[in-house]
């Protein structure tokens, strides 16, 4: 599948981008002009050359802290106390201590000028196993997550989204997200454009799997969903 070009989602464009530049810095107490290139790395047997996405080249995370840590590091200083929990998002239960950041996804939506949109929640009920959307040869399409951060700032959020038919590997598609603080309203994120083959080998059902990792290699979510390609009309 061909990718498309995309104007840049909400979180990583503007004023919110700046924010998260300073967000990864308190993180890792680095400077925010650190360059980062992608790297493939083989994850398993069963995924093959899927991987492990976009690293940061000589990149070393400082020391995980909690959010509570963050904001009382400088409580003497009103000023720069502020502007962390502002910075940070904070919301009073996240200030409880908890080390490690969590990710929790709420839904996922697919958008094309064919349907419009049509959003599933997650985890994807029982019922709901089967194929998850039908999309058109040569159409154009993207993928939307909603989700919340919690406890803790998740710094280098990034997803691979690997497709199959037939047990053979067609495509793949990797990205940044970003880096994300706790925050009451969840967050929401529109993947790169894609573009369904054409053709008659092209039709049929696929398999997928959508991938989210930060850059301490947690993983946040891992969706295995299928969906159909049709003849176009």
């Amino acid at each position: 599948m061909e990718g498309g070009k995309r104007a840049e989602a909400g979180t990583s464009s503007g004023v919110v981008g700046e924010k998260q530049e300073k967000l990864r810095e308190m993180k890792s107490e680095k400077p925010p002009s650190e360059v980062f290139d992608d790297k493939d790395e083989d994850e398993d047997a069963e995924d093959g050359k899927e991987g492990a996405g976009i690293v940061t080249a000589g990149f070393v995370p400082g020391p995980l802290l909690s959010l509570k840590e963050q904001v009382e590091k400088d409580k003497d200083d009103d000023s720069l106390r502020r502007w962390k929990e502002q910075l940070l998002g904070c919301v009073e239960g996240d200030l409880n201590g908890q080390m490690e950041p969590e990710v929790k996804f709420h839904s996922i939506g697919i958008i094309c000028d064919d349907f419009g949109e049509i959003n599933t929640p997650l985890p994807v009920a029982e019922n709901q196993s089967g194929v998850l959307f039908t999309l058109r040869e040569g159409s154009r399409y993207q993928l939307k997550l909603t989700f919340t951060v919690l406890h803790n700032i998740v710094s280098g959020l990034t997803y691979s989204n690997t497709v199959w038919k037939a047990g053979l590997q067609v495509d793949q598609s990797k990205g940044m997200l970003g880096t994300f603080a706790p925050q009451r309203e969840p967050y929401v994120h529109t993947l790169d454009e894609e573009i369904t083959p054409s053709g008659v080998l092209a039709r049929g059902i696929y398999s997928a799997k959508l991938k989210f990792e930060d850059d301490d290699r947690r993983c946040h979510m891992e969706l295995k969903y299928s969906f159909e390609i049709k003849k176009s009309n």
